[in-house]
Order: C-alpha cells, then sequence, then structure tokens
C-alpha cells in the first residue's frame, strides 16, 4: 500500500506535464500558414494566472511570418473549438509577459533577429485526481 501512495504521488506531476505537453505537441501538429515557420515551442503545467488553487496547462509556439497578427489570428481561428485554444499574440521578446506568475517560461531558442514573431497558445485541461492533487496548482 505505502508503495502505491508512493508511485502515484511521483506521478501527479509526470502525468501533468505529459498532458500541458499534449497542449504543446497540438498546436505544432497544426499546419502552419504561408510565409511562416515554426520558431520554438514550450508547455507548462503549473499555477500561471489568476487567483485561486488550480492546476493550468499551458502550450504555445512561436512563429517567424510575414503574415500580419490579423491574417494568423484569422488562419487559426480554424481550429479554436474555445475561446482559450489557438490564441494569437505578438511577441517582441523571449518571456511569456502575459502569464502572472511564471517569470522563468520563455522560449529558448528566441533569437533578436529581425522578423515578426507571434505566440500561437492553448489553455488545456488536466485529469483528475491529478488536478487537484499537484500541489503546484496551490
Amino acid at each position: 500500500m505505502f508503495t502505491m501512495i508512493c508511485l502515484f504521488t511521483i506521478s501527479i506531476p509526470v502525468v501533468n506535464n505529459l498532458t500541458a505537453k499534449g497542449v504543446e505537441n497540438h498546436l505544432k501538429s497544426l499546419p502552419l500558414p504561408p510565409d511562416t515557420e515554426l520558431a520554438a515551442s514550450v508547455s507548462r503545467a503549473d499555477k500561471l494566472t489568476g487567483n485561486g488553487n488550480g492546476m493550468q496547462y499551458f502550450g504555445a509556439i512561436l512563429l517567424r511570418s510575414e503574415l500580419t497578427l490579423d491574417e494568423l489570428e484569422t488562419f487559426y481561428s480554424q481550429y479554436r473549438r474555445t475561446e482559450w485554444e489557438c490564441n494569437v499574440v505578438s511577441q517582441k521578446e523571449p518571456g511569456l509577459d502575459f502569464l502572472d506568475y511564471y517569470d522563468e517560461l520563455r522560449f529558448s531558442q528566441y533569437e533578436d533577429v529581425p522578423g515578426n514573431f507571434y505566440i500561437v497558445y492553448s489553455w488545456g485541461d488536466g485529469v483528475e485526481p491529478f488536478v487537484t492533487w499537484d500541489l503546484r496548482g496551490h
């Protein structure tokens, strides 16, 4: 019984990290619009924004594109099933400054080179009981 409790406890962050990685992988699997290249991607399971308790599952891709923000928004809107999926924002630095509680989450491959960079990001849902028992969400 003790071994099962230990294994469950160890599996909690692993399962939640894999859930966030799934959000990232889904974004990476979407077709890219014309004149656009995938520069980097990132994911995180943690308490990233807002008040109260709760795990959040975040995935994002960094794009370098000749398209405008409006053109990218229109392209990715066809893949949006909820308001929390496939959102597009302009990106000027490696950090993700719209996340309240995670300054360390950044694109490690981001380069300060000429070009238009954009983030396409989504929020995902976790699986109980892993959502409730992960201490990162409290």
